[in-house]
């Protein structure tokens, strides 16, 4: 029995000590670590912030950044306070912060926060409650799901047999909706050109143009964050320095070199997002945030980023033309192709479909487009 008693402290010890309490996840000055490093959460996607308590300063700038009346503050100090809470509680690094939540009820989410003794800012209780309700009923479809219908419902999910998507085949989902944002007769030659013209210019004056105006930073913030994030100059450098790294002879086309060769995979889902996804997004951004007369436009134009091509179809970057093509690459995965058709219709409708990833978004299909489609294309595989 005392043998048994030894085994069983062993065994329990460490999950104990891999769980983040209740108090703690509600607590603003709390940081949870993980590998003996402070988690971070973001809002906009690449704001981050170690604690909650880091959070409220951000928030409160934010809301007297512009002339805003006192309806608009409160919108806005509520919807990034929610933002904030639920990137603390969905961390992309760590499903403990989540499984805290989801293993408490209400009540007991309601005792925490009443225990809280530092500051915060209005609505912080209702924040946690609302995210709370939300992921009680809500399955997170991205590539590292603990859930496997999760991660199968993901666009990065390789798919062995390859997807046929307008007369190719591509290794995923995302392999086709990243190579389709460039023109076929884009080269690698090309985006080295490109990038070497971004790496010249002062990007500062650009970016303050939009910062200034909360009609464009607004309702663009998550684009606003990702331009200022990838035309720093050491990611611009990145981004050339990792078309080198691939060993891409210059006259290979890049739509091309990202569909199914004689060689599947030959770069990952990540990669695909990361470095095809992440490049061209960035130059179908700064064109359409560009004035009419910047000659920045007339460059990315000649290059085709002044729009998506495919066959006859010229689609605007953010356009419903291009986000209702989601739409149609997911009837042929979940209605055409018979096992991903049966995983998708399995999990039961009171179950919400949600795509969240540390607070970001896509200007391409935002989040919200994202998930209405995906839970849309679940109704059509059970009844059709």
């Amino acid at each position: 029995m005392i043998r048994v008693a030894v085994i069983a402290d062993i065994i329990q010890a460490p999950l104990a000590a891999q769980q983040v309490p209740l108090q703690i996840l509600v607590t603003p000055s709390a940081t949870i670590s993980k590998d003996g490093r402070s988690l971070t959460f973001a809002v906009r996607g690449f704001i981050e912030f170690k604690s909650l308590a880091e959070l409220f300063p951000y928030i409160e700038a934010q809301t007297q950044r512009w002339k805003l009346d006192v309806a608009q503050r409160r919108a806005l100090a509520r919807d990034l306070l929610r933002r904030g809470v639920e990137s603390r509680v969905v961390s992309m690094a760590d499903e403990r912060p989540l499984e805290t939540l989801l293993t408490h009820t209400s009540d007991e989410l309601r005792q925490a926060l009443a225990k809280v003794k530092e500051p915060v800012p209005p609505g912080y209780a209702e924040a946690f409650l609302v995210v709370q309700e939300k992921w009680k009923h809500s399955l997170n479809c991205w590539s590292a799901s603990s859930s496997i219908p999760g991660r199968v419902l993901s666009n990065w999910y390789p798919i062995e047999e390859g997807i046929q998507l307008y007369g190719t085949t591509y290794d995923s989902a995302e392999h086709f909706w990243q190579a389709v944002k460039y023109h076929p007769d884009v080269t690698v030659a090309e985006l080295t050109e490109l990038l070497g013209i971004f790496e010249q210019q002062d990007w500062r004056p650009w970016l303050r143009r939009m910062d200034s105006d909360p009609k464009v930073y607004l309702p663009n913030a998550y684009a606003v964050e990702f331009l200022r994030h990838n035309l720093a100059p050491e990611r611009l450098r990145w981004f050339r320095d990792e078309l080198g790294r691939q060993a891409l002879p210059a006259s290979d086309h890049a739509r091309l070199i990202q569909q199914r060769g004689a060689t599947p995979f030959r770069f990952t889902a990540y990669e695909e997002k990361v470095l095809w996804g992440d490049l061209a997004d960035l130059f179908h951004l700064a064109y359409a945030f560009s004035p009419p007369d910047d000659p920045i436009r007339k460059t990315l134009a000649e290059r085709h980023f002044d729009a998506i091509y495919l066959g006859d179809r010229h689609m605007g970057f953010i356009s419903e033309e291009l986000r209702s093509l989601m739409l149609e690459i997911w009837k042929v995965k979940y209605l055409q192709m018979p096992r991903f058709r049966d995983v998708i219709s399995s999990i039961p409708l009171e179950i919400r479909l949600e795509h969240f990833l540390n607070d970001g978004d896509s200007p391409d299909i935002p989040i919200p487009v994202y998930v209405g489609y995906l839970n849309q294309i679940r109704e059509l595989a059970r009844t059709h």
